[in-house]
Parts: structure tokens; sequence; C-alpha cells
């Protein structure tokens, strides 16, 4: 450490190198890092900074060294503290001093600054594609069950019969919120910080938008103090990936549930289950515990991060060293757990008999009988009341609703006709045909839309 400690006396304690290194997670931002310094050695050459030569010596080095850590030959050096050091050092055994040049009017403050946000603008890129696919997945899904019915449920009690595609496609909008923020968030993360220097900017003429083209950011940062202590969209990477495992959570939570005997709606395939050590029987659906499971894993690392910067005074500080951990298995977790969830979707099998016998039980037709005397011109609350008093008779003789007769349901009201015996399932869910409904013209037509909108990569709102 003595190449960068010229100030000190003597190298830093042992366990100091060891708590102060984080090479041993930052080295997965080489590509990063490397692009970075390519586009700031062309840039320094194109402003006559540094010689055209200067610049093609350093890129050649620079090449070289990728291609020595992509086979396994890079030797990483924990008293070099991180990344950049890595890369500088052994950029400096290639080719000389003029590797020192490389580091003209850049600081590792603004350094680490871009390699984050080319980690995180890719991260995105990649999050959005797992999206589309757990979306392509659910779509599947519920154009394989278009017309199977299932009981839709409030306080997990049966409510009202749904589509079972309605039900999936739930799942599809929430998602389909998920990739609007990601894509939101990539705007205020496609910024690039290089040309800060360690904060006050550099006293060299050097060209910031050469820079940005080159690396392909949309715009460049405008105030250097914020440009390099900023970490808001690793933050909002955070955010956004905390609601998705949210609502991956909901989903495995729904599967588990519906996997049981209990309610035996689906059956998980073997590819996404487990055994038991102890039990033959036993099938459990371990990868959508463990999804539900892993949100509270991004929660921390959202908590964490947000903890970190609430204290800390402009510009840099070595706090921020801790933005990287928390982030990269954020972004490992939610890419894997959305192509594991895009996989058990897929391969899910539907037990139509079962959602439909259950669809039918439990008075769920009782708002749709309510309905119906308000059509007859009842208000809705007495109709309300009617159709309570309706259920608590039919639950005292043991029947459903669509049990009784007709001379059972005129005994609480004079407004029934025979018509009342034609309410059903089929019925129930062919009535709720305004936009957002269980309808089957409305799901067709969400699930038009909803295709069109994997297809195009837009958003949907």
């Amino acid at each position: 450490m003595s190449n960068i400690r010229g100030r000190f006396q003597k190298d830093a304690d042992k366990l100091v190198q060891q708590y102060t290194a984080s090479i041993p997670f930052d080295r997965r931002l080489y590509q990063h890092d490397i692009a970075g310094s390519m586009a700031h050695a062309k840039m320094l050459a194109k402003q006559n900074i540094i010689t055209d030569k200067d610049a093609e010596l350093i890129g050649m080095g620079l090449v070289s060294i990728r291609e020595e850590i992509e086979t396994g030959k890079f030797q990483f050096k924990e008293e070099l503290e991180d990344i950049h050091m890595n890369i500088e050092a052994r950029l400096t055994e290639k080719i000389g001093d003029i590797a020192g040049k490389l580091h003209t009017a850049r600081s590792r403050n603004d350094q680490v600054a871009v390699d984050m946000r080319l980690y995180c603008k890719e991260a995105i890129a990649e999050t959005i594609k797992g999206l589309r696919g757990l979306q392509s997945a659910l779509l599947d899904v519920a154009e394989t069950n278009m017309s199977v019915v299932a009981p839709g449920y409030t306080h997990l009690q049966r409510a009202q019969p749904v589509l079972l595609a309605h039900h999936l496609l739930a799942y599809f909008e929430m998602l389909e919120r998920d990739v609007q923020r990601f894509q939101d968030c990539l705007k205020r993360t496609d910024v690039m910080p290089l040309g800060s220097g360690a904060l006050a900017g550099v006293p060299y003429p050097i060209d910031r938008a050469f820079v940005a083209k080159q690396l392909g950011f949309s715009q460049v940062s405008q105030n250097s103090l914020d440009a390099v202590s900023d970490r808001d969209f690793v933050i909002e990477y955070e955010a956004a990936a905390s609601l998705v495992m949210m609502h991956l959570s909901r989903l495995g939570e729904e599967l588990v549930l519906w996997s049981s005997a209990e309610f035996g709606f689906i059956e998980i395939d073997d590819a996404y289950a487990t055994g038991s050590s102890i039990m033959p029987q036993k099938k459990n659906p371990d990868v959508a515990e463990l999804g539900r499971g892993k949100s509270g894993r991004v929660y921390g690392h959202l908590m964490g991060m947000l903890a970190t910067m609430k204290g800390l005074p402009l510009s840099y500080n070595r706090d921020l060293q801790e933005d990287k951990e928390g982030l990269f298995d954020t972004v490992d977790t939610l890419l894997s757990t959305l192509a594991v969830f895009a996989g058990m979707v897929k391969t899910l099998k539907v037990k139509a008999d079962r959602t439909s016998q259950a669809a039918g039980q439990g008075y769920i037709l009782a708002t749709d009988v309510a309905d119906y005397l308000v059509k007859k011109g009842l208000p809705f609350r007495r109709a309300h009341e009617v159709v309570a008093k309706l259920v608590s008779y039919a639950a005292e003789k043991g029947k459903e609703l669509q049990q009784l007769d007709l001379g059972e349901y005129q005994q609480l009201s004079p407004l029934f006709d025979a018509s009342v015996l034609d309410i059903s399932v089929a019925s129930s869910i062919k009535a709720r045909n305004a936009v957002g409904g269980t309808a089957p013209e409305q799901v067709g037509t969400q699930l038009a839309r909803a295709r069109g909108l994997v297809k195009s990569g837009g958003g949907g709102y």
C-alpha cells in the first residue's frame, strides 16, 4: 500500500488491510472498471492531456488484464485494497510508469461511482428481462387454463368466483409495475459521474460528454460533490427489488397454499419440489417457500443501505464501500428467484375439477343474489340483509344457495321469482364485464394487452 501512501511512514496494520479491503467482493466490477478506464484514456488522448501512443499502450494493457481475469490467471492481492488498485498495479507491471498517467484527472471516488452505475445499468436490464420471463410464464398458464374457474378470496375466505386466468393476471400487473419502477430507476442511474475527481472537479480540459458517449450514458452529473457521494441509484434498485420480492413472496405463499391437500388446486412439478428426509409421502414446495423467505434478505439490504447513508456528510466517505455486498446479493437473489419462479410457474399442473368444485361452495354466489334483488328495485343494503338471512337459513338446513327451491327463497322476499334459480358460477363470472373484471371477454382483452406489453418491452401505464 506504500505506493499510494507517500505521506505515511509505515504500511497499514495487517488487520486494517483485511478490514478495509474490498477486493474479495468488488472484483466483480472488473469489466466496468476496465471499460471506464479505457474510455477515460481515450478522452485524455483526445484532449491532448496524454499522447495517443500512451493511450494506445494503456488500452492494450487493460485488454490484456481483462483477458487474464476472465481466464483465471490474474492474481488479486488483498493488500491493494480494491479492484481499481489491483488493475492499476498490474497495468504498471505491464507497461511501466505510463500506467500512472491513466489516473490523471480522475479519483477513485468518481472511478468507483462510474463502475457502480455501469453495474447497476446492466443489473436493471437483466432484472427487466427476468420480470418479463416470469410474466410470460404466468400468461402461458393463464391462456392454457382460460376456462378454469376458481374461488376468489378475501380474508382467505371464499368470496366470489373468478377465472383462474384473472387471478394470475393480477400477478402480471404487479410485475408490470415492477418493470415500470426499474425503467424509471434507470433514468437516474444513467448519469455519468466520471470527471468529478475526488469531490471538486478536475483542473484539466476534459471532455465529459465524450466519455459519457463512450460508456453509453445519456447525461453527465451536474455537481461533483453529489456525483461522488450519491448512492440513491443503489437504494432505488434495492427498493424496487424489495417490491418485486414482496410480490414473489405473495405468489409463493399462494402456491404453497394451493398445492396443499387442503386446497388441492395445483401440483408443483417434481423439478421444483423436494422430498422429506423422514416422511416418504411428502412433496414440499421448497422453491416457493424459499422465494418467500428470501424477501426478508433483500429487505435487509435496503434497510442497511438506508442506515449507511443517513448520516454521511458530503462528500465521499469510506462508509460508501458498504454499498456493494448488499447490492450484489440483492441482484443475485432477485435474478435467481425470478428465473426459478418462471420455471416453476410454467410447469404448474392446474387441477381444474378441484378449483371448479371449490368455486361452487361456501355461499360464494351470495353477492350475485343480492345484486339480483337490487335489479328488482331493492336498495343494496336491504338486499344485503335479506341474503345474509338467506345464507343463515341455508346453513341451518345444510344446503348451498343453489340447492334451495323457489319457495325457500320467497320466504325471505317476494321479489324472488324463478329466474333466481338461474344464478350460477358461470353467470356470476360473465356478469362482471366492466373493464378489469373477471368476465371472459375482459380477461381475453387483458391477456392480449399483456402479451403485447411483453412482446414490445414497453410499459403499460
